[in-house]
């Protein structure tokens, strides 16, 4: 027993005295962003997957942990295969030119993209529309940081604010096989079944009732 602690210990000084080196730090950094995207994805899809399913979704315990247990290893995995060949390719890039420029960054992460998150499944879109919104806002800054676009005189939330829930509602109104399904559930939830009720068990304490009277 106490050799193999000592064979423990020696292994782990070993791992140590490795993640110092500086020569090896590029590949380790894509190795740990690795772990770090799984880790997360894993973090950020199991609550939303919880509250979701139970909420949304029929079917039996098992089907519904199965259910989540599905969509936490979907994202977790797309995660860390994403950081794995960004950080990967934005070493390569920045070894074969000497030097890190900004077109690595968007060329690693368009190939990450094409790779990982191209296939068109609920995860993925989820992703996808989830960015898509931080990259308008963050465009938007951009544009008045350079002087693209003058800074406005008063803040433009509030007409923004306006502006989408206007456009969300108009869609779901009308044009609700547009909208992504978990926002069709969500909405669906909260303005249709609200104008349904039989008596104040439905009205007050569940949404629907679970059976005829």
């Amino acid at each position: 027993a106490a050799a193999g602690g000592d064979a423990l210990r020696a292994l782990l000084r070993a791992a140590n005295t490795l993640l110092q080196q500086h020569r090896y730090r590029a590949a380790l950094a894509v190795l740990k962003g690795f772990r770090n995207g799984a880790v997360y994805g894993a973090k950020i899809r199991a609550p939303h997957a919880l509250v979701m399913t139970f909420l949304f979704k029929s079917g039996s315990l098992r089907e519904k942990l199965k259910s989540i247990a599905q969509a936490t290893y979907t994202h977790s995995r797309n995660l860390a295969y994403f950081v794995f060949t960004y950080k990967g390719l934005m070493a390569l890039q920045s070894q074969l030119q000497g030097k890190k420029i900004p077109f690595h960054s968007f060329f690693a992460a368009c190939i990450g993209g094409w790779l990982v998150f191209g296939e068109n499944n609920p995860i993925n879109s989820q992703i996808i529309m989830y960015l898509l919104s931080r990259i308008l806002f963050g465009l938007s800054r951009l544009a008045v940081e350079k002087g693209y676009v003058p800074q406005p005189k008063q803040d433009p939330f509030p007409l923004v604010a306006a502006l989408i829930w206007g456009t969300v509602l108009w869609l779901f109104e009308y044009h609700r096989q547009t909208l992504q399904p978990s926002l069709q559930s969500s909405m669906t939830y909260l303005y249709d079944d609200s104008n349904v009720w039989h008596d104040l068990s439905d009205f007050l304490i569940y949404n629907k009732r679970t059976e005829s009277k």
